[in-house]
Order: C-alpha cells, then sequence, then structure tokens
C-alpha cells in the first residue's frame, strides 16, 4: 500500500512536529483508557467502501499520549488514484488547542489533471470535500483546521518526455465530539474520511451528497488514469 508521507497538520493544533517515530498499536488489542480502546475499536468496525483500502500503521508517538493511525489507498481495478492517513489522538488531559480530549489528523493526497490544478478555486472546493463529507453523515466537531496545497512538476533534459504532473494534498485536523462514554463515533468519521478520498479519487459518491460540496466538473475520469 502506498502510505502518506510527511508531517501531518500543518501546525495551527500544536501538531507541527509529527514525526513518524513509534510502534503500531498491537492487532490484538489497544491499550489506554476506556474512552480511546472504545474509539480504536470502532474504527476497526467500521463499514467502508471496498475501493477504499484501510490498514494499521505506526502511530507518531510525540503529539499526545495514545494514538492510533490508519493508511488507505483508493483503488481502481490495478490503478492506485489517492492514498492519504488518518491519526486518532487521544490526551485524557485535554487540549486547549483541540479544545477536547480527542483529536483527527489527516493528510490526503491525489494526482490531477493541469488543467484543475490551475482552477483558481480548487483549494476552497477541496476544503469543502471534507467538511462536505463530515456534514453528510451527520458528524459533529469543531475547531477544524488545515490547508490545501497544489504542487506541479515539469520535466525537462532527459525526463523532458514526461508529461507535466500535478497533485492535490490536503492536511487537516478537527476535533471529533465526544458520545456516550466519553468516545466519539470514530467509526462515522473514518467512513466520513474515506469519503473524502473517493471524492478526491474522482469516484462517484456512494450514496445521496451533500448538496453543499462543490464538484468541478474537470475532474478527470479514474479510469483515464
Amino acid at each position: 500500500m502506498a502510505a502518506a508521507q510527511g508531517r501531518m497538520s500543518d501546525g495551527a493544533d500544536g501538531t507541527d512536529d509529527a514525526k513518524d517515530t513509534g510502534e503500531a498499536d498491537r492487532p490484538s488489542g489497544v491499550s489506554g483508557p476506556p474512552a480511546f480502546r472504545a474509539a480504536v475499536e470502532a474504527l476497526r468496525g467500521a463499514r467502508l467502501r471496498p475501493q477504499v483500502e484501510v490498514e494499521a500503521t505506526p502511530a507518531p508517538q510525540r503529539l499526545a499520549p495514545f494514538a492510533h493511525a490508519l493508511e488507505a489507498v483508493v483503488v481502481d481495478g490495478d490503478q492506485e488514484l489517492a492514498d492519504g492517513r488518518l491519526v486518532l489522538l487521544h490526551d485524557p488531559a485535554g487540549h486547549d488547542a483541540w479544545r477536547g480530549t480527542f483529536r483527527l489528523v489527516t493528510l490526503v493526497r491525489a494526482e490531477l489533471e493541469p488543467e484543475m490544478a490551475a482552477d483558481p478555486l480548487l483549494p476552497e472546493v477541496c476544503w469543502s470535500w471534507l467538511t462536505g463529507a463530515l456534514q453528510a453523515r451527520g458528524l459533529t466537531y469543531g475547531e477544524p483546521s488545515g490547508t490545501v496545497t497544489r504542487a506541479s512538476s515539469h520535466y525537462f533534459g532527459g525526463l523532458s518526455e514526461r508529461p507535466p504532473a500535478s497533485q492535490i494534498e490536503i492536511r487537516a485536523s478537527w476535533t471529533p465530539r465526544e458520545g456516550l462514554g466519553g468516545a466519539p463515533d470514530t467509526g462515522a468519521h473514518l467512513a466520513s474520511w474515506c469519503d473524502l478520498l473517493a471524492q478526491v479519487a474522482g469516484l462517484p459518491p456512494a450514496g445521496p451528497g451533500d448538496a453543499s460540496v462543490v464538484t468541478l466538473p474537470q475532474r478527470r475520469d479514474p479510469q483515464a488514469r
């Protein structure tokens, strides 16, 4: 699986030093307070789109006392259309920047057609995909923060035969509202995150979409990638 690399936040919530330095959670069990264990179990029990392949990955160790990380890739046939990483953080003492005891931090990325990357509305549209995915499932959350970055590569000399390449990156974090027992509905948040991945990859929605989310007509057809 292609893992999303790099820092997981823009630093607005105090997580700008995120690095992969530690150990993965054990497949057979998770240590930590009951709310954290329940949140991780909800992640494991989430029902997701078949095109999105998710697996556990080593979690960063310096962001919070407890952390659990997942990586995902959107697959269409033998093509990987988008990939990302989602980290669940938990600090039982709370965190001023989070305004809660849990935080979700993500990095999502996909390749784009150069014409789409040049669209001036692209950052706003991609951010609406994130917030719209959460709203479409009726999830409540607070303190959203993030960046949308587009990058283009042009090749010269011995690489001049390669076509230009463009990529979009969404780095974001938000505080999921806690439910009964102090744990948020992380399964639903994971499903929303997978909806975002599928949308960035150019796949059609799995169900009725949120009318407030804008789509770009020039998004490439996944079959053409």
